[in-house]
């Protein structure tokens, strides 16, 4: 009786709402584990789950007079989950057939995210090979009863969602690495495949939706009047702000645009373009973010692939950004610009959005789904022509979820977006922060190296992506206490030179944690964390993301990588199959790279297919080139091409900007590194810098061209 008044009491005041309750098995002897969001988690689980379960407890939580009541009315344990022989209760337990709950955690979170995740209940799953149930509590967090810092937002009676999800298992881990004891070896790849189960959990009950439903969602639960983010003018605008702008803009839109419609986009990083964004996934446009810094003929290019017959653009930017005669060489595209649009926003426009929109978005929002396309991103064409490449709302989103379910971004971050918005890393990097509550700087330029680390100084940001290329020459203006308050620096796009990690280390006093991405992948494949860093890897797969390795001849370790997942494109929209959607097969995306797994599941990138040379018949990755070049000369850029030899099969040739680097410096290093003989440089030319895209790659198409050349 007691049960059941809780649990309508609990219904009335929370809302509560459980989904996935066919994962729940029939049979017994379960463990059943869940994030640690509050002090009412304990309460929820025992009334809403349909299984009777013994609960595990830390030892702490019985000092406490009101906990001690609220636990004679279940089974419970109290351990210490620290505590490896408190764990052998919990295996008595399980083997006799009962049901266990437990926190993998030990604490409730503080960040919103998942905290630390202990090894002993990765190891309970392992020893007694009992089937986990995970259960995401979404919303008790929210309330009075959750330890969020005041930067949360927090309600008196939220909304509280129990997810259930499919029933798991973590098998017991092979003693096969050296340097530690069998049982603490065990004990810790059991609880890294705990923390593996707890990260699918959380990115695998996100709900699906559209990038526009998602910013009313997010305007829900932080309040319309939450300030979120700011660009070059230092203005800080709120969630209501950003939804009337987008409101506006989409509708403007829908006036030089069909429903589906795949529009170019030609804007910088500023707040209005991020509202264009939202305001045609409202209205049901699909924007093509277009590179204003591939030129006339790339821009061009994307056009014909993406089938885009308008662009939306501003004359301010144009003017600023030296475009004219850019814009003026497109052909056969209506070049629209948002200042002339304004004018035809009549009174009716705006009585429409002042009396209606604003106060029912979701009503005023056309109807798409999150399966269809929601942007259209573009490869660098550092391999020929540029393909548009298709993401879905879910893609977006699901990458989004799978970022937040191991990095633990939350409210009280401010994020310093320097990347462009066109890039794959520099949108979903914008988004990310914009859909979770988290203060954003937009930046209209990475190339400002000079403004950009007193600009996170005067603005107290916290976190920072950028590539390796950009965080080098940050590094070399920045005051040593610029970035006093960065607490996370994620470094993709192009592989992390050792030079900059060290300097980052010893001037800052900055862990890089190095990732790696696609476009195709809406970025993200890979990162290190805080929970889980591996110098020189990319970090572990996102959860939720499968991989195969495809044998490669002549590459011994490792193989080509293909993934499928969620977040993986719908599709290429190529040149000379202009709006035709060319899905990957069966899900999976070639990456076009060569790389090894290794046994805790880092991954270690062996270089690109098309940048491996034929020497003499044997493959040499241009990786290990630049490493050995890298380590020579730290102090300077270098980047290795090749031409072809008719005897030896290709030549490789090392551009640098050091202007002493000689072959024999290259072979001393080599010789220390163990790297063989014929990965040195044939030929070395001194470049007065390196050629570089706009995304702040290396630009390997016009090296080919002056290897060939040279």
């Amino acid at each position: 009786m007691l049960a059941k008044l809780l649990r309508s009491v609990c219904k009335i005041l929370f809302r509560v709402e459980v989904r996935g309750i066919e994962n729940v098995p029939q049979e017994n002897r379960l463990l059943i584990v869940a994030n640690h969001e509050s002090f009412l988690d304990g309460l929820l689980l025992g009334l809403f789950l349909p299984k009777k379960a013994t609960f595990v407890v830390h030892t702490s939580v019985l000092k406490k007079w009101t906990f001690r009541q609220a636990l004679r009315l279940t089974p419970h344990l109290a351990v210490d989950p620290s505590s490896p022989l408190a764990m052998k209760k919990v295996i008595k337990l399980l083997e006799s057939g009962e049901n266990v709950v437990i926190f993998p955690e030990g604490r409730i979170t503080l960040t919103g995210n998942l905290m630390k995740v202990y090894d002993g209940p990765g190891f309970v799953a392992a020893k007694t090979t009992a089937d986990i149930l995970p259960v995401r509590i979404d919303g008790a967090a929210e309330s009075y009863f959750g330890r969020l810092s005041s930067h949360h937002p927090r309600r008196l009676l939220p909304k509280v969602m129990l997810t259930i999800m499919p029933t798991t298992t973590i098998a017991m881990p092979k003693s096969t690495h050296h340097g530690f004891p069998t049982g603490k070896q065990r004990r810790r790849i059991a609880g890294e495949g705990m923390r593996s189960v707890m990260q699918k959990m959380l990115f695998q009950s996100q709900k699906s939706r559209t990038l526009f439903e998602s910013l009313l969602d997010a305007m829900d639960k932080f309040g319309s009047n939450y300030k979120l983010i700011e660009d070059m003018n230092e203005t800080e605008e709120t969630y209501q702000d950003l939804l009337k702008k987008s409101l506006a803009l989409g509708r403007i839109v829908t006036k030089v645009s069909k429903s589906n419609e795949v529009v170019g986009v030609l804007m910088p990083n500023i707040t209005n373009t991020v509202a264009l964004i939202f305001g045609m996934s409202a209205f049901n446009r699909i924007p093509a973010m277009l590179n204003y810094t591939s030129g006339t003929a790339g821009m061009q290019n994307a056009c014909i692939a993406a089938n885009v017959k308008t662009i939306i653009t501003s004359h301010k930017f144009i003017e600023t950004a030296k475009l004219e005669s850019v814009v003026e060489g497109l052909q056969n595209l209506n070049v629209l610009y948002l200042e002339d649009l304004r004018a035809d926003f009549g009174v009716v426009d705006r009585a429409w959005l002042i009396g209606y929109a604003l106060h029912y978005p979701r009503a005023a929002m056309e109807v798409n789904k999150p399966d269809e396309p929601a942007v259209v991103l573009f490869t660098s064409g550092s391999e020929g022509k540029p393909k548009g490449v298709v993401h879905s709302h879910k893609s977006i989103l699901s990458n989004i979820s799978q970022i937040m379910a191991v990095l633990d971004f939350n409210p009280t971050d401010k994020v310093m977006m320097v990347l462009p918005i066109f890039h794959a890393f520099g949108f979903t990097g914008t988004m990310l922060p914009v859909l979770n509550g988290i203060k954003i700087h937009i930046f209209p330029s990475p190339l400002q190296y000079k403004v950009i680390p007193e600009v996170i100084y005067d603005r107290g940001c916290t976190i920072f992506f950028a590539t390796s290329t950009f965080l080098g020459n940050y590094a070399k203006y920045a005051h040593p206490y610029d970035f006093y308050k960065l607490r996370i620096v994620v470094a993709g796009a192009e592989k992390l030179n050792e030079e900059v990690r060290k300097t980052y280390a010893e001037k800052f006093g900055i862990r890089i944690l190095e990732g790696y991405g696609a476009t195709e992948c809406a970025p993200v494949l890979s990162a290190n964390t805080p929970m889980a860093n591996f110098n020189g890897s990319v970090g572990q797969f996102v959860p939720g993301l499968e991989h195969k390795l495809e044998s490669v001849p002549g590459i011994d370790k490792g193989g080509l990588l293909h993934v499928r997942g969620e977040n993986v494109m719908l599709g290429y929209y190529l040149f000379d199959q202009p709006g035709v959607l060319n899905p990957p097969a069966e899900g999976w995306y070639n990456t076009g790279d060569i790389v090894e797994v290794d046994a805790q599941g880092f991954i270690h990138i062996k270089g690109r297919v098309k940048r491996f040379a034929k020497v003499a018949g044997e493959m040499v990755s241009l990786e290990v080139v630049e490493q050995i070049a890298n380590t020579a000369a730290p102090e300077h850029q270098h980047a290795a091409s090749t031409q072809t030899d008719v005897q030896r099969g290709e030549n490789i040739i090392l551009f640098t900007t050091d202007p002493s680097l000689k072959r024999e410096d290259l072979q001393i290093v080599a010789k220390n590194l163990g790297s063989p003989e014929i990965a040195i440089a044939r030929k070395i030319i001194r470049v007065e810098e390196l050629p570089v895209l706009g995304t702040g790659k290396t630009d390997y198409v016009s090296l080919k061209q002056m290897a060939e050349a040279a």
